[in-house]
C-alpha cells in the first residue's frame, strides 16, 4: 500500500462584521475570519495537510496572498484546484481529524453540518472525516476569543 500522512494549521484574527466561513459552510456569528481568502481557516489547514502529504508545499505557496486573483476568494474552490491537480488527483483520502480551537462562536451545533460538507468536498464518506472544537480555556489570544484554529491530520492512499 503507498500510504502518505500530512498535518495542517492554520489560525486567522475574529472581527466584528465578517462572515463566518469553516469546512465550507457557513456560520451565523456576529464575528467572522479576516483574511485575504474567505479566511476558512478549517480548509486552509486541510489544504495544507493535503500538500504536506505529498510534499507539495504550502497553501500559501499556492494562493500567495500578495496576488489579488486570491483576494476573497472561496476557500472551497481553493481546494477544488488542489484536488484535481495531477499530481494530487492519483490520491484519495482514507480519513481526515480536524480540530477547531476558539472560544466563540461555539462550534458544537455546527459540527455535523461541517463534516458532512467537509466530506462531499473531498469525496468521501463522511465517516471517514472527524471535526472536534475545542476552547483554548482562555489563554492567549485563542483564549480571549480574538482568534480561531484550525488542525487538520490526512491520511492519504494511492488509488488502484
Amino acid at each position: 500500500m503507498d500510504l502518505r500522512i500530512g498535518q495542517g494549521y492554520d489560525i486567522h484574527r475574529l472581527a466584528e462584521g465578517r462572515e463566518l466561513w469553516l469546512g465550507g459552510i457557513r456560520i451565523a456569528s456576529p464575528v467572522g475570519l479576516v483574511g485575504h481568502s474567505d479566511a476558512d481557516a478549517l480548509l486552509h489547514a486541510v489544504i495544507d495537510a493535503v500538500l504536506g502529504a505529498l510534499a507539495l508545499g504550502d497553501i500559501g505557496g499556492w494562493f500567495p496572498d500578495t496576488d489579488e486573483t486570491w483576494r476573497g476568494a472561496d476557500s472551497k474552490m481553493l481546494l477544488r484546484r488542489v484536488l484535481e491537480d495531477e499530481r494530487v488527483a492519483p490520491w484519495r483520502l482514507v480519513n481526515l481529524d480536524c480540530t477547531i480551537i476558539a472560544e466563540r462562536p461555539k462550534l458544537m451545533a455546527h459540527k455535523e453540518a461541517i463534516r458532512s460538507s467537509l466530506a462531499a468536498l473531498l469525496g468521501c464518506d463522511v465517516s471517514c472525516v472527524s471535526v472536534k472544537a475545542k476552547t483554548h480555556e482562555k489563554l492567549d489570544s485563542l483564549g480571549a476569543g480574538e482568534a480561531l484554529s484550525a488542525i487538520a491530520v490526512v491520511l492519504l492512499e494511492k488509488k488502484g
